[in-house]
C-alpha cells in the first residue's frame, strides 16, 4: 500500500509541477497576447487616421480634376482661334505669294514687249541726234526710276512672303 500512496503522491507532485508550468506558459501567452491587441489597436488608429488623410486626399485630387477640366474647356476655343488664324495667314501668306510672281511675270513681260517696241521703233525711225539724245534722256529719267521702285516693291513683297513662311515653320 505504500507503493500505491507514494505512486499517488509522485503523480500529485508531478501534476502540480506541471500545472505550475502550465500556468506560466499561459501567462507569458496572455501577455504575448495583451501585445498584439494594443498593437492591433493602435494600427487601427493608424489605419484610421490614414484612411481620413486618403479620403481628403481623393477629395482634393477630384477638385483640382474638375477645376483642370473647367480650364481646360475654356482654353479650347481659344486653341481653335489660334488654328484658324494660323490656317488664314497661311492662305494669306500662299495668295500674297502667287500675287506676287504673278505682278513681276507681267511686269518682265511688259518690259520685254516695251524694250522690244522700243528697238523696233528707234530701229525703224530716223532721228537727228538731237532727237535721239531727247529719247535717251527721257527714257534714263522716268522709265528706270518708275521700273525700279516697282521692282524694289516687288522683291519687298517676295521677301516678306519669303521670311513669313520660314517664321512659320
Amino acid at each position: 500500500m505504500m507503493i500505491i500512496e507514494l505512486s499517488v503522491a509522485l503523480a500529485a507532485v508531478a501534476f502540480a509541477v506541471l500545472v505550475f508550468f502550465l500556468i506560466k506558459t499561459l501567462n507569458s501567452a496572455k501577455e504575448s497576447l495583451d501585445k498584439v491587441s494594443q498593437t492591433l489597436q493602435e494600427v487601427q488608429k493608424t489605419v484610421d487616421e490614414l484612411t481620413y488623410e486618403v479620403k481628403t486626399t481623393v477629395r482634393h485630387a477630384n477638385d483640382i480634376t474638375a477645376d483642370v477640366q473647367n480650364k481646360i474647356q475654356k482654353i479650347d476655343p481659344i486653341v481653335d482661334s489660334v488654328k484658324n488664324l494660323g490656317d488664314v495667314m497661311n492662305e494669306l501668306t500662299l495668295t500674297v505669294k502667287q500675287a506676287s510672281v504673278t505682278v513681276i511675270e507681267k511686269y518682265r513681260k511688259s518690259r520685254e514687249l516695251k524694250d522690244k517696241a522700243k528697238a523696233v521703233s528707234i530701229d525703224n525711225a530716223q532721228l537727228t541726234p538731237a532727237e535721239e539724245r531727247t529719247v535717251k534722256s527721257y527714257d534714263a529719267a522716268y522709265a528706270n526710276k518708275g521700273a525700279g521702285k516697282i521692282a524694289l516693291a516687288l522683291k519687298g513683297v517676295d521677301a516678306a512672303a519669303s521670311i513669313w513662311q520660314k517664321f512659320r515653320r
